[in-house]
């Protein structure tokens, strides 16, 4: 099993790094001997905020991070959330709070590591 760590660090929207970090995560977990983890860092962290409403036929982040999550592993910066003012209750489903030492710890762990 190969272990693939994504680090997101832009914001949901007005850049494509994180919405390609999440396409490639999503794509990725499909297959059988992957398993991957995503770590939301700075603004990327909005990414996992519940409630996001965007025009028609334009992708949703939250949705993405929530599928992302079902296949793996979505780790979210709690510095990083705060700083923002976004609580625990205003995530997606399957986002959680993590820390610089959950972080560390996925990295030493993984055998391949993206930055978006």
């Amino acid at each position: 099993m190969t272990r693939t760590l994504f680090i997101l660090n832009d914001p949901p929207y007005g850049s494509e790094r994180s919405y390609n970090g999440l396409r490639l995560a999503k794509a990725l977990a499909k297959l059988t001997d992957q398993q991957v983890q995503v770590f939301l860092m700075g603004d990327a962290v909005a990414c996992a905020k519940a409630g996001q409403k965007v025009p028609e036929g334009y992708y949703n982040a939250g949705d993405m991070v929530r599928m992302v999550a079902a296949a793996g592993e979505v780790g979210l910066c709690g510095t990083c959330l705060a700083a923002r003012g976004i609580g625990d209750g205003k995530l997606v489903e399957g986002a959680a709070r993590r820390t610089l030492a959950d972080l560390a710890a996925w990295t030493a762990a993984a055998d391949k590591v993206l930055v978006f």
